[in-house]
This record gives structure tokens, sequence and C-alpha cells, in this order.
């Protein structure tokens, strides 16, 4: 138009037409006054009849599919955006000058006029509207009144003109989510209730094999719920917006497909075990939309809260003593788990009576069966360490006086029909992690109103004939006692809960790939975070450091002690270091393992003392770094009214070192170890603890690391280290513990720049990674390449005395 020829070859008709549209135009520019340009205002159709679906929420709901969409036009001023001038009043006053002067405009209705001329040009819906001599407003239904809000308006925004949109269109975007609502199907059952002798499976809890938990699927929309029957009908009338509860959604059709998908093959409700809706609701196993919701109602949700959240009962009429809060609230919840049939795990800090709150359990079951007119309960079993057996029997003669017991070990306990006759004569069995092995077939045939597993990292290996012996014995209540659930292995915690609670961690190949290589390798936070979710509801643990739970325990101080080796006891261990690296290379496979673990067996015995590798026979004084500093302490402790355990793991080294103590100082020096009897394993300890007792006991940490009482002792001597805390610290709690009055020391005996010193800081680096588990043993040792072994069992030059 600006160049040279100003002709432009046009049809008639469409040159008249932009002839006209210029003219309108020029006209308007031409125009004095305000400006104003044309606005459109959406208003959504008023709401139906509100409706309930079948769990009783409000859904508002379009009043017909083709809802009626109202559309208004206006004339919007420039300099005042809040004037908005209907366009019926344009069209009623288009000769009103009056009208046309108060606005500040010359002619209103021609800029109307040429604006719903514009608009045609990139709103379908209004081709319509013009038929009528005086549009004022578009009536859409959703499906227009969507393209219109998402297509239509940005253009028009383009031409200039202005569109008001529902506030709710900023956030009419809602993903579709699933929300899982989880209850129990039945009351549990009565406590007092005596299980039939044909119990063998038979529904006792909520978690039991045969027992099953409600669940529904919901829809989850923002705050909303919705049942997968209102999804159909979402669908099913393809709408692309929908009104629930006044609020407008835009729904995605791949979301409500997948959901739909979801429903048509999982199905919306049904019943399953508590483990399996666990791990839908926490784990999202198998979800295809994002789980947003998690419930569990009824008594299930006090499943899922804290310690407080349930009924807590005192100890019952027939326990001798008094229990703590904390402990009251121990048999609170282990009561609590067995009406739900729930396997409970109490990981009590060791020292923190683990022993009587269980007790205190099977008193209550005593007086509840007998308040109910229902006679005893069927017996517990009780399965321990043999270490521990005689322990359990003082302690229930002592605290529960009434609880019959009856120990099923040795070479003449009862067999076959005499000991299932026998049964109705007591409440308690104790037997050992052996004898349910050999005897699982007998047991088997005892109706157990609960299982007890003490000490029951004793299961540790799921593979282990003893472990799924035990696994095989069926309760309607299960109970595992330890002091260091978490702080093994991560298979360990697998182990114990699949006793407990079978299936809620799933299998253990996907558990490992989930939770025991993220976490261990990885220290990965999420995974551990879930694992604590997934297993909190079935374990209780609380640790003696904690002033809320005991405030008069005195402190625990613990210590490393750096020894130095002796001229020999460096020049042997470069011996035995030499000797590997001459045969490492050639080494492979099983062969190289065990290569490794006999050197480093070999180096931890040179680093207490030669004599121990050499076998010779020669007097200990003054050979040994390790001992001159023991023999230090002593001196020091035994001039005051101190006691010390003295730990070590090589019953060998402990029998040597008791004789050269007694020598050393004069008086007696206890020894337990692995072969010592139960007979007198108790006397020892009664022995002991007494006031006239011996002063220094020395036991080997597997024999003497677990169920023992030695709150005599205030000092303790780890003379070599066991590569896991954990089981360092259970044998140190033998003296931590309730009825201590004295601060207890603690010294974890190290030769300065040889493996242990090296070793020690590998495990407290992998320590400080959050939640992160080392494994228990020394068999990831053997992993070490060639050069890692050399700087590993290399000796450093400070590492020998003057």
């Amino acid at each position: 138009l600006s160049g040279s020829s100003r002709p432009m070859p046009a049809v008639k008709e469409e040159a008249l037409q932009f002839r006209s549209e210029l003219d309108n135009w020029y006209r308007l520019a031409a125009n004095p006054g305000r400006l104003f340009r044309l606005a459109f205002v959406v208003e959504p159709p008023e709401q139906g009849m509100d409706d309930e679906d079948d769990e009783g929420h409000e859904v508002q709901r379009d009043s017909a599919k083709e809802a009626s969409w109202r559309v208004g036009i206006f004339l919007q001023a420039d300099d005042d955006p809040e004037e908005l001038v209907t366009a019926e009043r344009v069209w009623t006053n288009r000769k009103n000058k009056a009208f046309a002067r108060d606005l500040g405009i010359e002619n209103p209705s021609g800029v109307l006029r040429m604006g719903l001329d514009r608009s045609l040009e990139v709103c379908p819906e209004m081709a319509v509207a013009m038929k009528r001599a005086r549009v004022t407003h578009l009536d859409l239904n959703t499906r227009q009144a969507h393209r219109f809000m998402k297509e239509t308006a940005p253009r028009l925004a383009e031409l200039g003109m202005m569109v008001h949109l529902p506030a709710w269109w900023s956030q009419r975007h809602q993903s579709i989510g699933l929300a899982l609502v989880a209850q129990d199907t039945d009351a549990p059952p009565d406590p007092a209730q005596k299980p039939g002798k044909a119990f063998k499976g038979s529904a006792t809890g909520i978690l039991d094999r045969d027992s099953l938990v409600k669940f529904q699927w919901q829809i989850a929309l923002g705050e909303v719920r919705l049942n997968p029957k209102e999804l159909y009908r979402m669908a099913q009338e393809k709408q692309p917006l929908v009104n629930i509860n006044g609020r407008w959604i835009e729904l995605k059709p791949e979301e409500v497909q997948q959901a739909i998908n979801f429903f048509n093959k999982k199905g919306a409700e049904g019943e399953v075990g508590l483990a399996d809706v666990l791990r839908k609701g926490l784990l999202k196993e198998k979800v295809p939309l994002p789980l947003v919701e998690f419930n569990l109602e009824g008594m299930l949700a006090k499943l899922a809260g804290d310690a407080g959240t349930f009924e807590e009962v005192d100890e019952p009429i027939n326990f001798v003593g008094q229990l703590r809060d904390y402990q009251k609230r121990g048999l609170s919840w282990l009561h609590f788990l067995g009406r739900l049939g729930v396997g409970a795990c109490l990981a009590d800090d060791m020292g923190l009576g683990k022993t009587i709150q269980l007790l205190a359990l099977a008193g209550l079951d005593l007086v509840n069966y007998e308040a109910a007119g229902a006679g005893r309960p069927n017996p517990t079993l009780l399965v321990c360490p043999m270490s521990l057996v005689g322990n359990w029997q003082r302690e229930a003669a002592r605290f529960v006086p009434d609880l019959r017991v009856l120990i099923h070990h040795g070479s003449e306990r009862r067999q076959g029909e005499d000991f299932l006759a026998d049964m109705d004569r007591y409440d308690m069995v104790l037997t050992t992690y052996g004898l349910a092995l050999r005897d699982r077939d007998l047991l088997d045939k005892v109706t157990w109103r609960r299982i007890v597993l003490d000490e029951a990292q004793n299961i540790k290996n799921p593979t282990a004939r003893q472990t799924q012996a035990v696994r095989s014995l069926e309760a309607p209540q299960r109970v595992a006692l330890t002091g260091t659930p978490v702080e093994n292995h991560l298979t360990e915690l697998w182990s114990i809960m699949h006793f407990l609670n079978p299936g809620l961690l799933g299998t253990q190949r996907d558990y490992k790939g989930r939770f025991a290589t993220p976490i261990e390798r990885h220290g990965d936070p999420e995974a551990s975070a879930l694992l604590r979710q997934l297993t909190g509801p079935f374990i209780l643990r609380r640790l003696k450091s904690d002033r809320s739970i005991i405030k008069e325990l005195p402190e625990k101080m613990e210590a490393r002690v750096y020894c130095n080796l002796t001229k020999d006891q460096a020049a042997l261990y470069q011996a035995v270091v030499d000797d590997m690296m001459k045969q490492i290379n050639s080494a492979a496979g099983i062969a190289r393992k065990g290569l490794i673990l006999t050197t480093l067996m070999k180096l931890k015995q040179v680093c207490n003392h030669p004599s121990l590798l050499t076998k010779d026979k020669k007097p200990l004084a003054k050979r040994s770094g390790k001992l001159a500093r023991l023999e230090e302490l002593l001196e020091v402790m035994l001039d005051g009214d101190d006691a010390c355990l003295i730990f070590t793991q090589f019953s060998s080294w402990g029998d040597m070192l008791t004789k050269h103590l007694e020598k050393r100082f004069g008086e007696e020096v206890a020894f337990l170890h692995g072969g010592t009897s139960q007979k007198e394993r108790d006397r020892m300890v009664m022995n002991f603890q007494s006031p006239e007792g011996p002063r220094v006991f020395v036991l080997s940490l597997k024999a003497g690391g677990v169920g023992l009482n030695l709150t005599k002792a205030n000092q303790i001597v780890h003379y070599d280290r066991w590569w896991n805390p954990a089981v360092e610290d259970q044998a140190s709690d033998r003296a931590y513990r309730i009825g201590q009055t004295r601060n207890v020391q603690v010294r974890k005996f190290v030769c300065g720049g040889t493996l242990e010193e090296k070793i020690d800081k590998m495990i407290e680096q992998k320590k400080a990674l959050a939640d992160a588990i080392i494994g228990t043993g020394e068999g990831w040792l053997t992993e070490l390449d060639t050069d890692q072994l050399s700087e590993l069992f290399k000796l450093s030059q400070d590492a020998v005395s003057e």
C-alpha cells in the first residue's frame, strides 16, 4: 500500500469489505474522547443439585451434560478498567447522545460493532451469535467454554481485547492421584478368649495370614476424594471440565484412562492381608498414579500412631514389683499388638528391662483369662540362647510367681506324648534355638498362645535351618526381643520382621534391592526413612541415653586406649604380613578369602600377645603393650573400690590372662567362656555380684556378651576389638543397665599403627553415613584388592614402643 504502485488487485466483494473496515477504523481513530475496547467475561453455569457418592461425599455436578456457560460482552474503558459497559446497554442507547456523552465517546455502538467484527477472526462461536441483530453475550456448552478459555481467549488478547476468566482458571490443572483407605474387618479378639486346640492358622488378628483388612481406593483431586464410580461417570461424559464441590477442574484424559485401567485390573475395593495393604500404601507397589494419601482407620489407626495412642495398662496384680513408666508403655504396646494379632519387636536398649516387660505381659494373660472365666491361657513358647535359660527361670519366679515354667532342655527333657500331655500344666516353656530345630515337629504339635524369641538376632540368617524351624511354628502372637534390631546387617532386620509379620517387607530379594543395598552402600536417606516408616508400627525402641526414658541411670563414658607393640610383637607382626603378601597374588576365590581371614586372625593374636600365636610357655609379663597397659589400669582400679569386666574374643587368651592376673595381683579373677556350664555360669555371676566376690571378671565376648547382669562392675575393658560395634555395646551393657549406680567407664584397646587402628577408622567412617549399617563379622575385608590389603596390614613406624 505504501509502494510506488498503490493499486492492489482484489475481488470486488472483498475490496468493498476491506474499504468498509478501513472507513470504520479511520472514523474511530478520529473519534475524540476516551478509548474503549471490547471485553468478554466468562461466567460458569449455576451449580446443579448436590449429589452424594457412595462414600457420602457431596459432589456438585453440571445440571446437564450440555451445561450453559455465559460469556458476557462489554466495552471496557482503558483509563478505568473497572468501568465495564454491557453490550445490552450500548445497543439500547445506540441513538442516545447523552449516554455517549456520559461515557466520553462519540459512537459507542460503532466501537462495539467493530470489536465484534474483529472477534470473528478468532472466535467461531461469534459467527452464530452475530446472526442476532444485537449481540449481548455468547451461550456455550462446557466443551465450547473450555475451548473458548483455552484457545480463543489468548487470541482475542492478541487482537487487543480483554478477556476476564474465572479466578479458578489459572488453577484448573489438578492431576489425578490415588488415596488408599484401609480398615480392619473385625473387632480385635477378646484377650481372654482361649483359642481352640484346632488353631493351626485360624484367624486371630489383622496380620494373621488368614485374616483380612478392608481396603478401598479413592480418586484424589486436591482435597476432594471420589470413588471410582464417579470417575467412570466423568469418563463417559467426556467433558474437559468437571465441577466438584463448586470447583471446576480440568481433567487429563490420559490420567483418567490410567486410573480406569488400574481399577479394571486391580479392583476399587476388597480385602487383603495387612502386610499387602501396607506395601501398597507405603511402598506404592504397582500404582500408576501418585499415591497422595494413605489412611488407616479403626484399630489400624492406632497401630500407625506412637506409643501413646492406645490404652495404657498397669502391671497385673500378680506381678511382684513396680514397672517404670516406659515399661508400662512397653507392656501396653505389647498387649495392644497382641490383641491385633500383629508381631511385635521390643527393641529397647540393653538393660532397660525387656525381660520383665514380657513377664508382665504373661502375668496379664493369667489375670485376664481368670477374670473372663476362661481358665488359663495356652502356654507361651520362649526361645533363647542356652546361657539365658536359667536367667529367665529365675526372673519368672521372682516377678510372676504364679507363672508355671517348664525348661525344655537337656537329655532328660520330656518327649513325645509325655511332653504334649504336660502342656496343660505350664504357662511358659523355655527352650533353646538349637532345640527349636531339633524338636520342631514336637513343638509344632502344641497350640501355643505366643512365641517369643529372646536375643532375636539368633535368627539373623534367614536361610539357616534354625531360623526356618522357628519361623514355621504357629502362634496367634509373636514377639521378638533384641537390643540391636537395626544396628546389625539389614538382612537381619528382614529376617526378624519376616518371623513377626510374614510378607510385610516383601521377598528377601526385593528387600535387598529396595532397602539393604541403597542404605548399606550409599547411605540412602529416603530408603532409610521409608524402611523406618514401614517397620515403625511393629518396633518399639527406647534408649538409655534418652533422659526422658530413665533419669537415674548414671553416665557411660567411652574411650579408646592406644597401645604400642613391643619389639617382639612388631617383628612377629611383620613376619605374618610378609608371609601373606608372598601368597596373596597366587591365591584366588575361596583360597584368597581364607588366607586373608587367617592372616587377620593371626595379627589380632599378635596384637594381644605373642604367646597367643606362638603357643610358647614363656611368662607373659613385659612382652605385650596391651597387657602392660591393662596392668597399669588394674593397679589404679584395684586400689579403690572399682570392679572390672575384661572382654576378649579368644577363649585361650582369656584363660592365659586370668592366670597371669591372679598371680600378678594376688586375688581371684573369674573367667567365663563358651565351655562354662549353665550351673557354673549362674554361680559365677552370683559370686561376682556379691560384695565379697572377685573384682575382676574375664569373659569371652560371645559367651559373656548377652544375658548377664553384672552391675557390680563400673570399669569395662575390650581387650581386643570385635568389628561390629553393636556386639561390643551389647557386652558393655552387661554392666551399664538398670541397677547400675556408678558411672561406667568403657575402654577399647587399640594397637596404634596396626590394622586395629586402620579398621577402627574405616568402621567409624561407615557409621557416619546416615543410618548406614556395616556387615556383621569380617567378611567384607576379603573383598579388598591387594594394594588395599597391603596398606591395611602395613605396620606403621610409630607402632613400636621404645
